[in-house]
């Protein structure tokens, strides 16, 4: 599972099997209906590895739902910001 930052400040989230090619893929804009091909330049700024595709889709899934507030607390590793940001949207403050 990885996140890349778009030159529009956004977040795109994705999974994949290789990495690398993946980036390549968006960088370089092979698909022009991608939704990173007029957002580049991108940068790769998270990425985690799972034991299995499906559990790095469900992760991609959750977290393509996330604020970019809650995304950038947990590309920083402030776990306690990425809990506190939930309670928030949940209205459990």
């Amino acid at each position: 599972m990885y996140i890349l930052h778009c030159s529009d400040s956004s977040y795109c989230t994705g999974h994949t099997d290789d990495l690398e090619a993946r980036l390549d893929w968006h960088v370089t804009g092979r698909t022009q209906s991608c939704c990173t091909f007029s957002r580049r330049l991108l940068t790769g700024v998270f990425s985690q590895e799972f034991l299995t595709r499906e559990d790095a889709l469900a992760a991609e899934r959750k977290i393509k739902g996330w604020s970019g507030s809650r995304k950038e607390a947990m590309i920083a590793g402030d776990w306690l910001e990425v809990s506190r940001l939930a309670r928030a949207r949940s209205g459990a403050e």
